[in-house]
């Protein structure tokens, strides 16, 4: 198991990534291509033999013959969905409702990390400002939509930008003025805080949190809480001012929200600051470290902010409503299937969203091509069957499932009465298939008999020759 995972997937569809080169520059590594950099490195040396390009692909009536006693299964509900897809060429290989929209939960990240890397591209860096208030002293902090920035040098996730590094550019650009007051903008986005269809336990239930321009560690009350649940705070954005008031040594009853002044058009004397002016600028982590962390942890306020940026990239407004638009107009520019398509936001919290199976195969197919390189993140933080993520504990003990151990790599989504799966997998034969069940009929107490029911369909591809 632990020797299938250290297989790239991209490198069965001939998408290798190495450094120096593009993926250097998308993580920031200056060093790439320095004429001072040392010798370049060896070739990589494989480890285990790649999946099979020549490999046979499934027939239709092989997979419907596995497939069809497993959909059946009544811990699936009564709606079940879905599609597998020839990776290397993209071809539908076998459908049961492929085009039908489906509640998808958290499988909707798969759709907002192709758009976000198609949008901004792998390498693109979200920034958090700080500007010269309209008053001497007043200090503007101006959220980017940057959800993993921290208050001092470690926070929730790991390379984030930090307040700390931002209050001492301030300090060091205001010279000898004392900062006195903190202005907190977070008008880059316009609202509402909560998605539509939404559960109503969900803006405080652990999972999803208020989502604004400016906040500290995904909106956690505690930095140094675990993966997964953790309380988050109510106003993210006057957290966060008042985190950075308490660096510049500004009390925080001096914090409080507005906008920046506009920058300011003419140079100003050396011995003062104008309005408006940058005191200090920091960076997140490239897009395609943030897309891995959203995947791999399904972590739905990086989702909405990364959403945000899709909509941002095509000058809508960095809303709900303007995320899921330019979500959209991305993969219908994609040349994906769109038909039965609804987007309500970037997490999949919301149960309006409906996505169907075709398109999720027909996604990961294009991500996998190697024509379009930059979108080869998605698939570094998918989830490893009975290895890592949100499969860590699936693929092993329960009946007919262990065949996908190390070799399912996929997202998968829950919600009550919803459960999905969509990724990858090899076939036994080396041919490998993008694969997505859909089912959002499943009783409110059925999970773990669902999640098994989908478990065994994957593994069932991984046992596969389906001539």
């Amino acid at each position: 198991m632990l020797a299938a995972v250290l297989v790239l997937v991209l490198v069965a569809v001939g998408l290798v990534a190495v450094r120096p080169g593009p993926v250097a520059r998308w993580l920031g590594d200056d060093s790439a291509g320095s004429a001072t950099a040392g010798p370049p490195e060896p070739a990589p040396v494989a480890v285990l033999a790649a999946a099979d390009v020549g490999a046979p692909m499934p027939s239709a009536e092989g997979l419907r013959a596995v497939l069809d006693p497993l959909v059946g299964d009544a811990a699936l509900g009564g709606r079940v969905n879905l599609a597998v897809a020839d990776a290397l060429t993209g071809q539908p290989l076998f459908e049961r409702g492929g085009g039908e929209g489906t509640v998808p939960a958290s499988v909707t990240k798969l759709l907002t990390a192709v758009t976000v890397l198609t949008a901004r591209g792998p390498g693109y860096r979200i920034p958090t400002r700080a500007v010269a208030g309209s008053a001497p002293g007043e200090v503007v902090i101006v959220g980017g939509g940057d959800p993993t920035l921290a208050a001092g040098a470690k926070g929730f996730y790991p390379g984030a930008a930090s307040l700390e590094d931002l209050a001492k550019q301030v300090r060091t650009a205001l010279g000898g003025t004392e900062p006195t007051r903190v202005v907190v903008d977070s008008t880059l986005y316009p609202g509402p805080v909560h998605g539509p269809g939404w559960d109503d336990d969900i803006p405080t239930g652990g999972y999803g949190a208020a989502v604004t321009a400016l906040m500290l560690d995904g909106a956690r009350k505690d930095p140094k809480a675990d993966q997964g649940w953790a309380e988050r705070v109510p106003q993210p954005e006057l957290a966060a001012g008042r985190a950075f008031a308490r660096l510049l040594n500004v009390p925080e009853s001096a914090v409080r929200s507005g906008t920046a002044p506009p920058a300011p058009t003419e140079a100003t004397p050396a011995a003062s600051v104008a309005p408006g002016a940058e005191l200090g600028v920091v960076q997140s982590p490239p897009l395609i470290r943030l897309v891995d962390v959203m995947i791999s942890e399904s972590d739905n306020i990086v989702a909405e902010a990364l959403a945000r940026q899709v909509a941002l990239a095509r000058d809508r407004p960095a809303s709900f409503t303007g995320a899921a638009a330019a979500m959209v107009e991305v993969l219908t520019e994609l040349g994906l299937p769109t038909d039965g398509l609804t987007l309500a936001d970037g997490s999949g919290l919301s149960r309006t969203n409906l996505v169907s199976p075709a398109l999720l195969t027909e996604l990961l197919a294009l991500a996998a091509s190697p024509d379009r390189p930059e979108l080869g993140g998605v698939f570094s933080g998918l989830p490893v069957g009975g290895w890592s993520g949100t499969l860590r504990d699936r693929y092993g003990a329960t009946p007919g499932t262990a065949s996908g151990a190390g070799v399912v790599r996929a997202k998968t989504g829950t919600l009550t009465k919803v459960h999905a799966i969509a990724g990858v997998v090899t076939t036994a034969e080396g041919r490998l298939l993008t694969f997505a069940v859909l089912t959002d009929e499943v009783p409110p107490d059925g999970m773990e008999p669902a999640r098994a029911a989908l478990d065994r369909i994957a593994a069932a591809l991984a046992t596969c020759g389906c001539h």
